[in-house]
């Protein structure tokens, strides 16, 4: 017998395996990642029956779109800080238990102003909710499955913009119990039941191995950044533009060179800033975030304008202007399952290509616009539609997938609400400006020609996006 059979050995403990999403459990954060994306456009067809039904003026009007899109934005990194600090599943699990209760008191609203209370209140749930489903594929899933849990997400993404705004038409119409427009908020909560009792079995906790304290400079300028610029773009026209917003936009430089400043300073000491500027020398993240904003700026005006022009202009109830953008949803669904397979293929310049055919669909729809105003409906919006979906579905998921590639694990939530406050904050911009554009040539030039400048100012857009698309690694890993 030797001594080293003699000498007792320390024995480690297993280490704990890494979790794992399964299929329930990728179904379940995509649930919610619907959720938020579904309400910021669900309100677009309702909005007129809203205004009717609760004396709400135009710019209050305005903020129930605006209270909710910018509180959401706001909050997005904090969001995804605080579930890298506190787990995510637990994060995502209380965003979604408070993005039920909020859409209770949006559907139970007695006045306009108390719906605007419910709907910021809404936006900063989903703050809390949505970047954990980001974070949670990032750290849990690697390889071909992270690639097709990001291209389910992307899927699910689009999808959700445009099954938004037929939802919302569709409830509308349907009265259900004499509900009305409320019916396009209550429908949110049995929704939310079924994905907190999934989310219990099926979403696996995770959390960041190096947590960092919340960093509370760097959200307050944050938070001051958007504020100066969305709130005065989104209320302006309707408020007639008065001095605050222009003196809010005149800060909006200087707030964001101060919280750039003081994010840096907190970087360079070693320090996590709730946004690491570090995190922008990822080439692939950098580059994808300056390709998601004009893509969706472009998307978030189109449909608003559409559906004011629609019901306005075209004179259609909320179903038929809804399920006019039904060809652009379902194609935009086909398209995007192909995505994965084309971008192994022919790497990112998937998303030239979808750029080019996003591009034609957009003048497609703007010719249908001018010829057969205001005869303007389903059938005319087929071709266009149908070519622009197939178009945004090879752009979208690709540029989510690219945006997160070489983010690392650690840092998933920080990416991933880095990258949905840039989108979501083109959302908010995406209405203020091409809806502000629209609604200010209405009166001098007639809903047609305001509605065919807009596609084509959407265009221009277009044509920038693919543009940038060329600038894309070529792979994504």
């Amino acid at each position: 017998m030797t001594t080293e059979s003699l000498t007792p050995r320390t024995v480690r403990p297993p280490a704990a395996p890494a979790p794992v999403l399964g299929g329930l459990g990728l179904f379940t954060v995509l649930l919610a990642a619907a959720l938020p994306l579904v309400d910021f456009f669900i309100v677009n067809v309702a909005l007129p029956t809203i205004g009717t039904d609760l004396a709400a003026s135009e710019s209050v009007l305005e903020l129930v779109v605006a209270g909710y899109g910018v509180a959401y934005a706001v909050l997005l990194v904090l969001g995804g800080r605080l579930g890298d600090l506190f787990g995510r599943r637990r994060l995502f699990l209380v965003g979604m238990a408070a993005f039920g209760l909020t859409s209770l008191a949006c559907g139970l609203a007695p006045g306009a102003w108390s719906l605007v209370a419910a709907r910021v209140a809404q936006g900063a749930s989903a703050a809390a909710m949505l970047p954990q489903v980001l974070a949670t594929i990032q750290a849990t899933t690697t390889g071909p499955r992270r690639a097709k849990a990001m291209g389910l997400y992307g899927a699910t993404a689009g999808l959700s913009m445009v099954a938004g705004q037929i939802l919302g038409g569709v409830l509308v119409a349907a009265d259900i119990a004499g509900t009305g427009w409320r019916s396009v908020f209550l429908v949110n909560v049995p929704v939310v039941l079924a994905g907190l009792v999934l989310a219990v079995r099926a979403v696996p906790e995770t959390r960041s191995p190096r947590p960092e304290p919340v960093d509370v400079p760097g959200t307050v300028l944050l938070a001051a950044s958007l504020l100066t610029l969305l709130v005065p773009l989104t209320e302006g026209r309707a408020a007639g533009w008065p001095l605050w917003t222009w003196l809010s936009l005149g800060a909006f430089p200087f707030v964001a060179a101060a919280f750039y400043a003081v994010e840096r300073r907190a970087d360079r000491e070693g320090r996590t800033p709730l946004v690491p500027p570090s995190l922008f020398a990822l080439v692939s993240l950098r580059r994808g975030l300056l390709l998601i904003l004009p893509f969706s700026i472009g998307f978030s005006g189109f449909m608003f304008v559409i559906a004011v022009a629609l019901q306005q202009g075209a004179g259609l109830d909320p179903v038929a202007a809804g399920l006019a953008l039904a060809p652009l949803a379902v194609v935009f669904f086909v398209f995007s399952l192909l995505g994965p397979r084309l971008v192994a293929r022919y790497g990112t310049r998937v998303v030239t290509a979808g750029a080019a055919l996003q591009g034609l669909g957009l003048a497609l729809m703007a010719l249908a616009a001018w010829r057969f105003w205001p005869h303007l409906g389903f059938v005319e919006l087929l071709p266009g539609a149908a070519v622009a979906g197939a178009g945004q579905a090879l752009q979208l998921p690709v540029v989510y997938r690219v945006i997160l590639s070489e983010v690392p694990p650690a840092r998933a939530g920080v990416g991933s609400g880095v990258m949905i406050t840039t989108q979501q904050s083109a959302l908010a911009l995406g209405v203020a400006t091409l809806g502000t554009l629209f609604l200010s040539l209405v009166p001098g030039t007639g809903m047609r020609d305001a509605l065919v400048t807009t596609l084509l100012v959407q265009l221009g857009g277009v044509v920038l996006t693919g543009l940038l698309s060329l600038r894309l690694p070529r792979t994504v890993v």
